[in-house]
């Protein structure tokens, strides 16, 4: 592996400082994981993992600052220059009962520590020092096939951490790699395991799983293995959902929420993902067909959509603002249709709404992922624009103690009128401070109902 150079501080140099470091003090030490696995691909690592012969009490000794976030475990975080690096103590597992955590750890080896490792191309070790690498699991042949591979029996690799099911179809999305026949085997076996696993843990995986540019082949593999129904039943039920081909000449509403994912582009906002999955998951709720035509309709999928993708986004712990998000964006995703329609205050507050960039961006992939037509996103498009350079409309023209002034008194009639002055405001017909006093005034002396 080429060593390349870097300031000191940087993550690889600092990595292989604490290698040095602990093999000065007479231990084995060595990158490990995914850091080495991503090199070999020519990927920049997203982390260092360390793997040593010393104990959590001898890394303590050795170094500054550290964490003991997994003392039982042999796992350590060193932090040098405000930076955190996991050490671990070579260790092999043993008596699993949770699919999670062993009950007893054995400390070992860096070979008995290689081989009770997840996949094989995680479980590459690599001597930075001497720019050795070492594979005793086979993972640099499978990294060169491009292969996702249990180490020894993937039934008890699964039994280990049943996390490692999600995580074999995570890899091979991220990484394009195809997943080997039994270890696919052991997985769809085990798929229903999955549901012991912490709402978190899988939120996390998830993320990852549908970050752009492999969020589609994720979820196909999540399909085929059998962990969509388990983890997410409501967008497995898409698969059958047959829509009117006038509409969706692609056909089930999970092929179009798969089409959608492939126009994810690498900038992509982290919730948009979450707004595709979601924005149809009630149509195979809501389906019906007209019995003269035989068209099939989906009314009020999307109100039903937001309350279903308010529960499962809750389902998986994700924070509150971005449920909330996420579930606007499904709740409005049929409003944009109507765009060029609408009256031009309307179309204003939609777009000054602070979820209208993800809703934008939904109704952008919505139309790449059916019928093509780009017309009314192009609207849109010109719209927002346009308002960007009419500032003044974003502010109310009057406040509360505007109308006081004038002598009004606080209460609903104070709060209709502010509101009838906005919806002025928005359709151009009132569009200074002055203009809007003066109609003010004049509504109060008229006498007339307020609206």
């Amino acid at each position: 592996m080429a060593q390349t150079a870097h300031p000191s501080g940087s993550p690889e140099q600092l990595a292989l400082a604490i290698v040095r470091r602990l093999q000065d003090a007479g231990f084995p030490a060595f990158w490990v994981g995914g850091c080495v696995r991503d090199f070999q691909l020519g990927r920049p690592p997203g982390d260092y993992d360390i793997v040593t012969a010393a104990l959590p009490e001898q890394i303590e000794a050795l170094f500054h600052r550290t964490l003991p976030v997994g003392r039982k475990f042999g796992v350590m975080v060193v932090i040098e220059q405000r930076q955190q690096f996991q050490v671990a103590t070579f260790r092999a597992e043993a008596d699993y009962q949770d699919g999670r955590h062993p009950e007893r750890v054995v400390f070992g080896d860096a070979m008995a520590d290689a081989r009770r490792r997840d996949f094989t191309v995680n479980g590459l070790f690599y001597d930075p020092a001497k720019k050795q690498l070492h594979d005793w699991v086979g993972g640099e042949a499978d990294l060169r096939a491009r292969i996702i591979r249990t180490i020894g029996s993937a039934t008890e690799r699964f039994g280990e951490d049943h996390l490692r099911l999600l995580r074999a179809v995570r890899f091979a999305a991220q990484l394009d790699f195809t997943i080997a026949e039994d270890t696919f085997d052991a997985l769809r076996v085990n798929a229903p395991k999955i549901r012991t696993i912490s709402a978190e843990r899988i939120r996390e995986e998830l993320i990852k799983l549908f970050q752009p540019p492999h969020a589609a082949r994720g979820l196909d593999l999540l399909r085929q293995s059998g962990l969509l129904e388990q983890i997410l039943p409501e967008i497995a039920a898409t698969v059958t959902c047959e829509q009117s081909p006038e509409f969706h000449p692609e056909g089930v509403v999970f092929n179009h929420v798969r089409l959608m994912l492939q126009h994810l582009t690498p900038d992509s906002d982290p919730l948009l993902p979450w707004a595709v999955l979601l924005h149809d998951v009630a149509k195979p709720v809501t389906a019906s067909a007209d019995p003269g035509t035989g068209s099939i309709h989906f009314y009020g999928h999307e109100k039903i959509g937001a309350d279903m993708a308010a529960g499962i986004l809750s389902r998986l712990r994700f924070p509150r603002k971005d449920i909330e998000a996420i579930v606007q964006a499904v709740r409005c995703h049929m409003q944009f249709k109507d765009a060029p329609q609408m009256r031009k205050s309307t179309l204003r507050r939609l777009l000054m709404r602070p979820t209208f960039p993800l809703e934008l961006e939904l109704h952008r992939l919505d139309c790449l992922g059916s019928n093509g037509r780009m017309d009314v996103h192009d609207f849109l498009v010109a719209q927002a624009e346009e308002l960007k350079h009419q500032p003044q409309i974003l502010p109310p023209l009057l406040k509360g103690e505007d109308l006081i002034a004038l002598g009004l008194k606080p209460g609903p009639a104070l709060g209709a009128l502010l509101a009838e002055i906005r919806e002025k405001q928005l359709q151009d017909e009132l569009k200074t401070k002055a203009e809007a006093r003066r109609w003010a005034k004049a509504t109060l002396r008229s006498g007339s109902p307020l609206p």
